[in-house]
């Protein structure tokens, strides 16, 4: 049995107006009372954020410094990077090696945000998050070269890197949980360790991992990271695309530490029944 992860419950910071597009695509997703729709519990939801008191801007000493990255990013405007790793080309689309590319892809519906431009060898897209703008990024160089295209990326427009937010695959996590963390080691990712070789070393950014599980059997891993997804694991994924959606929109609108929280502490979904 697949678990699911899911926290309804997670707050987000307030914004007077967010885009909600596509709202059908998840509606089987959640599980709600009958009487809300999906459409209407997220209009409701964001209604009562826009008139709840705004956030101050300015932190107090004792407050962590990841909690305050939404406060920096409003500040000076720098943009976040957000980028989905994956092998480009139809054949590698919808394997398990590209979730970070379809993560990508999921927050861009969402967010009514076009990838169409091709820069830094990239298809690139910019739009915002509430008032924080974003880049989302999804490397063309292939996986084992990714830190090319999100190295040059940061670098011609001064990311901080603690506003670089990379995705992608595990195989050490379940299928489809969710683990957000503000820095660490490549982990045996080759995409991840290229990155960070192209940051002379530095490994002090956040990175939001998919699982995809272990291969079954005695597979090799390389052939199982490029295996395509059965169809109860594409509506698996779906689910965790709308999670992974969220935990995005409390980590620019709230601070790393609450978007940890709702992505690390989140409960199997059979628990909130």
């Amino acid at each position: 049995m697949i678990k699911r992860s899911m926290s309804v419950g997670a707050s987000v910071s307030s914004i007077a107006t967010t885009r909600i597009p596509n709202c059908h695509r998840w509606k089987t997703q959640i599980s709600l009372p009958s009487s809300l729709s999906f459409c209407n519990w997220r209009t409701s939801r964001i209604s009562s954020l826009a008139s709840a008191p705004s956030a101050s801007m300015s932190t107090k000493s004792t407050a962590s410094e990841t909690e305050g990255l939404a406060v920096e990013a409003q500040k000076s405007k720098k943009p976040w990077l957000i980028v989905g790793l994956g092998n480009p080309g139809k054949k590698y689309q919808s394997t398990r090696h590209n979730v970070g590319f379809e993560m990508v892809d999921a927050i861009a519906e969402a967010e009514g945000i076009s990838i169409s431009s091709v820069s830094f060898k990239a298809l690139l897209g910019k739009g915002s998050v509430g008032d924080i703008p974003v880049m989302l990024a999804k490397p063309q160089t292939f996986m084992n070269a990714s830190g090319e295209s999100v190295g040059a990326i940061v670098s011609y427009y001064k990311i901080p890197l603690k506003q670089v937010l990379v995705i992608f695959d595990d195989l050490d996590l379940p299928f489809a949980k969710l683990r957000l963390l503000p820095k660490g080691g490549h982990g045996g990712h080759n995409g991840m360790r290229n990155i960070i070789d192209h940051f002379k070393g530095n490994r002090d950014f956040p990175r939001l991992r998919i699982g995809i599980g272990r291969p079954p059997g005695k597979m090799n891993p390389i052939n199982f990271v490029l295996r395509p997804f059965t169809k109860q694991e594409r509506e698996e994924l779906d689910f965790t695309f709308q999670h992974g959606l969220e935990a995005l929109r409390i980590l620019l609108l709230e601070g790393f530490n609450k978007s940890a929280t709702f992505v690390n502490s989140a409960k199997p979904l059979e628990q909130l029944g």
